[in-house]
């Protein structure tokens, strides 16, 4: 989640192999399958045909991640691309940078969907002498299609923050703030409770263990040896939800993008010291959703007996190269 556009850059990636660890990373990265197929005939049922249209893509898309769960100020959907179009491979990504608009080409990939909108703001021209004019190009030229599940793929049922708990193991988890639009269970962030009672240091470790690695790391607030049971979560930035964070008696909050005034203010407002807060990567928060949202779209469209192949991209489009610390 994040309430204003933001451009990333990775380093040139070449062709994607099978395993979907972002490149760049080490151990740190879940173990996931590079693609997800499904066998059948495309939607007008022709023997001799595969694979889907483009519009029978978003309608699995919609039906996993309906556009009516997006924010009011998110710019969700499709951004190129013909919904008459074939789709065979489809690549999942974070980020619709350059680098991985090309990994995508080199792939054969007929459809790039990706976490971040390409274009958040309203734009004047998409010339090619700047990179989202160049992103433009480059998609429609290839006949490469692009379509974004941002905050629609925060909150749904299996999201970004979902699959976040997931990961850690978290139990009875709900939403931190309910979707307007969604099911009781969908909305922003999640909270829940651990099997167990661990230490903030243990449990940040384990934090660190499960998320890709990026030159920022894991930064930690509060005592290493202080407990926590109760776990907020949210992938992407997640500072504006405090309020909510604090009113869930969460004893640790794990997000990214934590900047320095609201950190502080929210440590000053702290009880007893909690919530401590856990700031991590940003792409990295997302980049865990990937694969399963690969799997999800591939077993809907394997339901309606489409043959595509999903890849989950390796680029790492984390934005920081290296990082200084003391000691």
């Amino acid at each position: 989640m994040e309430p204003e556009d933001t451009d990333a850059s990775a380093p040139p990636a070449g062709p994607a192999p099978d395993d979907a660890a972002p490149t760049g990373s080490t151990g740190n990265t879940p173990d996931t399958a590079g693609t997800a197929e499904a066998a059948g005939a495309d939607e007008t049922d022709d023997a001799g045909d595969t694979g889907a249209t483009l519009g029978a893509v978003q309608v699995a898309v919609e039906e996993l991640w309906p556009e009516s769960l997006a924010e009011g100020w998110d710019e969700v959907g499709l951004v190129a691309g013909h919904p008459s179009a074939p789709v065979t491979r489809v690549l999942f990504a974070v980020d619709p940078t350059l680098e991985v608009i090309e990994e995508a080409v080199e792939w054969g990939a007929e459809l790039l969907i990706t976490h971040h909108p390409l274009l958040l703001k309203g734009v004047t021209s998409v010339a090619a002498n700047t990179p989202k004019g160049r992103a433009v190009h480059r998609l429609i030229e290839t006949g490469t299609a692009l379509l974004t599940v941002h905050t629609n793929g925060d909150s749904a049922v299996g999201g970004v923050s979902d699959v976040l708990a997931d990961a850690l193991g978290l139990q009875d988890v709900r939403p931190l703030t309910q979707a307007a639009n969604g099911l009781p269970e969908e909305g922003i962030g999640r909270v829940g409770d651990l099997a167990d009672v661990e230490t903030l240091g243990d449990f940040a470790a384990r934090v660190f263990g499960i998320l890709p690695a990026v030159a920022g790391g894991v930064r930690v607030s509060g005592d290493r040896d202080g407990l926590v049971r109760r776990v907020a979560v949210c992938g992407g930035a997640g500072d504006s939800l405090f309020d909510q964070v604090r009113a869930s008696n969460a004893d640790v909050y794990v997000t990214a993008d934590l900047r320095h005034h609201p950190a502080s203010e929210a440590r000053e407002a702290a009880l007893n010291d909690r919530p401590y807060l856990i700031d991590v990567s940003h792409f990295a928060s997302e980049w865990l959703w990937l694969p399963a949202a690969a799997e999800a779209l591939g077993n809907v469209l394997a339901d309606q007996g489409h043959d595509v192949e999903i890849r989950v991209s390796t680029t790492n489009s984390d934005p920081w190269d290296f990082i200084l610390t003391p000691g």
